[in-house]
């Protein structure tokens, strides 16, 4: 005869086992009915001529959609639409700076003329300021407010009453790991992107009641081809070095397709937020546990990256801040990937 504390121990094991496979069924469920088919849908990303923004174009291209593009320069635009129409791609794309509200509003409209609404904005456009905090200057929190805030802020109110009148849509707004978890030699990023993590996660709790699916993606570090065109203060060549070694570095980053993926992915099943990488997603969980061991790892890392000097508040391109460290063999993935998309 079995004793009660056994026939307790099953039916505390049948419960969670059951209580598991329902939790399992609902949620396939819920991923079902938030479920869209990216075929025919249009879709505008920003900052979509080169880096992480033209791979997104590839693959939302490769799944179907129509696909507008923008970004500041417009040589860049034009050859990135190239490059799309070659691979089979329904693209059109608009020089546009994202920070000017009323540039924002005359995009809306183009792409409206062409295509006829936008079913998904993908926020992707950004830059980077490297160095340490003595060289950040006021208008540099401004620049990284302005592209990293301000400039999601402007694009989504400007498709929301065509969303809400379809009671459809999806934002996907890319900010960053460092909007999760802010790191040295990075401020005005950080602020910035911590920002967007906060608009983004407060706008999906507002926007569901009107059938809209807002996504916040914070990626670690990704091989795009990006830190060619970021920028670098201070110590500016060994500013550049780190960055673009650590970038390429498989383990520490991503490959942008496999990025693209994952986003596209949470885009189509309306994930509140997604991580990409295991680094991004290691880190995060470890600051939530320990912030205050978070702080003290990241001193420590403060204390071996260049000090302040060099070119002082001016700044250079990782293109214009090359050393014998960077581009080198250590670097190689990042440089295929950025002639691949668009970087050089």
């Amino acid at each position: 005869m079995q004793s009660k504390a056994h026939t307790s121990s099953t039916g505390l094991w049948l419960g969670a086992g059951f209580g598991a496979a329902a939790g399992l069924a609902l949620r396939h469920i819920v991923r079902a009915r938030r479920e869209i088919d990216f075929a025919g849908k249009i879709v505008l990303i920003t900052g979509g001529s080169r880096g992480l923004g033209i791979v997104l174009a590839r693959q939302f291209g490769q799944a179907g959609a129509h696909v507008a593009i923008c970004a500041r320069d417009e040589q860049e635009v034009s050859r990135a639409v190239a490059d799309l129409q070659r691979r089979g791609v329904s693209a059109v794309g608009f020089p546009c700076d994202v920070t000017s509200r009323d540039e924002v509003e005359g995009l809306m409209r183009k792409v409206r003329e062409h295509f006829g609404r936008i079913d998904v904005l993908v926020n992707n456009a950004g830059s980077i300021q490297v160095g340490p905090m003595e060289v950040m200057t006021v208008e540099d929190y401004e620049a990284a407010m302005k592209l990293h805030f301000y400039a999601p802020l402007f694009t989504t109110l400007a498709v929301l009453p065509e969303m809400r009148s379809r009671h459809a849509g999806r934002i996907v707004n890319i900010s960053s790991i460092g909007g999760k978890v802010a790191a040295p030699h990075l401020l005005p990023y950080s602020a910035s992107k911590f920002a967007l993590v906060g608009f983004s996660e407060g706008l999906r709790s507002e926007l569901l009641k009107d059938g809209i699916y807002v996504t916040t993606v914070c990626p670690g570090l990704m091989r795009t081809g990006s830190p060619r065109n970021a920028l670098f203060k201070s110590q500016h060549r060994k500013e550049y070095a780190w960055f673009a070694i650590s970038d390429a570095t498989p383990g520490l980053s991503i490959s942008a397709e496999r990025a693209a993926a994952r986003i596209i992915q949470a885009c189509k099943y309306g994930q509140a937020e997604t991580m990409v990488s295991v680094p991004s997603r290691l880190a995060t969980a470890f600051h939530g546990l320990f912030p205050g061991i978070t702080a003290e790892l990241n001193a420590v890392i403060n204390g071996v990256l260049p000090k302040a000097g060099g070119i002082g508040t001016e700044q250079r391109t990782g293109k214009r801040s090359e050393s014998f460290a960077a581009p080198s063999v250590l670097t190689t993935l990042n440089e295929r990937q950025a002639v691949k998309n668009n970087e050089m």
